[in-house]
């Protein structure tokens, strides 16, 4: 699982005032009970057992809440752990919207049919690629030569095309994370860690088939000898330690929306990275992306399909999940990536990869109206009214959405200076600058 755009690259939410920046669409987050503009300095105190921090006003950053989720730079000075409260809103109540009961009993009905729609669509490991069958094999005696052919061709990727993959790569390799996530869900969790439920069976299997994509990405991006290995597995490793927030607060039905778009942003981030990796003459990492993007839209499938369901069994809830997931905004996985050097990674490889095409803020438009019609949301018919207004939002957004990112896009192509033009050095690639 990966996929990337930035919180400044999509114009969500109705209560956001929508500005633009170096070309890029940017949200300031007007005042309300789940946003608080936020200073990195704070006062430590303890309470109820843990540390909270009391934040100051200023523009400096935004984040939710009156208590600070763990941070990268947090991981990197070594502070403890403390609970986190990216879920109070200003006047100290708990906002997260809990799965109510008839969610989690309707996702429970559904065992004996996951069992059936879901457990198919994965593949039998003794049918699955493996990393090696993609890379030069060390056993052989033509592995040296294999891996000269390997650097040859990569020696013709972009810096920039470079960044875009080691930023996917460490996305994927993210994956702890996003099992964790995924066993918050109500209904669905694996309870023993080895539970022979559909829904404990399946997160297990998915986890084991998205595992090998960051270890292929890896392995190819080592033997290239582009990049430096030792940031790139730093950045890594502070966004396993500093986890993801994807507010998906517990419900599987937030939950299942979520991985359902996420794995069709991943599906088509990996099939760009394959197409460019061919326009730059590297048949065999466009083969490797090419391998990676199936994968993730056989998983999409698997998300998709579930919903489907929700939506048939449970139309108003469905729809209610659907409009919350959709005003919240779907956050990217790795929105917490750091290297150890810069606070602003994330933005800068979003920008990055928004620029080189692999990932923009149009697809992620476009993902939302692919929803919307697999999902027949336009189609839905005795919804309550609270639900048929969830739709009605729901369907307007596409084409809001759309202006702006045209808007956007237009701004970015009328840059004619150098002096409107920023260059990033990215600690990935040996300090080499690229163009955001």
């Amino acid at each position: 699982m990966c996929a990337m755009v930035s919180s400044s690259a999509i114009a969500q939410t109705l209560d956001s005032v929508i500005t633009f920046n170096n070309g890029v669409l940017k949200n300031k987050w007007t005042a309300s009970n789940r946003f608080r503009i936020q200073k990195l300095d704070s006062v430590s105190a303890y309470s109820n057992g843990g540390f909270e921090k009391k934040w100051k006003t200023s523009s400096c950053r935004i984040v939710m809440a009156a208590v600070a989720p763990i941070t990268p730079r947090d991981v990197m000075k070594g502070k403890p752990l403390r609970k986190t409260g990216n879920n109070v809103g200003g006047n100290g109540k708990d906002t997260r919207t809990w799965p109510s009961q008839q969610q989690i009993e309707t996702i429970r009905s559904l065992d004996s049919w996951a069992e059936e729609a879901i457990l198919p669509l994965l593949k039998p490991v003794e049918k699955c690629w493996q990393p090696q069958d993609l890379l030069p094999n060390s056993s052989t005696d033509t592995f040296m030569d294999e891996v000269l052919e390997l650097k040859q061709r990569a020696s013709h990727l972009p810096d920039d095309y470079l960044v875009c993959l080691v930023g996917d790569m460490i996305t994927e390799e993210a994956l702890p994370t996003y099992q964790s996530v995924f066993n918050t869900f109500e209904g669905v969790r694996d309870t023993t860690g080895a539970s022979p439920t559909p829904w404990g069976v399946w997160v297990r299997a998915w986890t084991a088939e998205e595992n090998r994509h960051g270890d292929l990405l890896s392995r190819y991006l080592y033997l290239s000898g582009r990049v430096d290995m030792k940031m790139v597995e730093k950045t890594t490793q502070y966004l396993i330690g500093a986890g993801m927030e994807a507010h998906i607060d517990n419900s599987p039905y937030n939950g299942f929306i979520y991985t359902s778009f996420q794995e069709r942003a991943t599906f088509i981030s990996h099939g760009n990275t394959a197409r460019l990796a061919k326009e730059h003459g590297d048949s065999q990492l466009a083969t490797i992306c090419g391998m990676i993007a199936s994968d993730e839209r056989r998983h999409e499938i698997a998300y998709t399909r579930i919903v489907s369901k929700l939506f048939e069994v449970d139309p108003n809830g469905a729809m209610l999940a659907f409009a919350e997931m959709m005003r919240k905004k779907i956050t990217m996985p790795a929105h917490l990536m750091f290297d150890g050097e810069n606070s602003n990674l994330f933005e800068d490889y979003a920008t990055v990869a928004q620029r080189c095409k692999v990932y923009t803020a149009k697809d992620y438009t476009d993902i939302m109206e692919h929803l919307i019609g697999v999902w027949k949301v336009e189609k839905l018919r005795d919804l309550s009214s609270e639900a048929l207004q969830a739709q009605q939002f729901v369907c307007s957004l596409p084409s809001r959405m759309r202006k702006l990112s045209e808007r956007a896009h237009d701004r970015v192509n009328n840059c004619s200076t150098q002096a409107e033009q920023r260059n990033k050095a990215f600690s990935w690639i040996f300090h080499k600058p690229v163009m955001l």
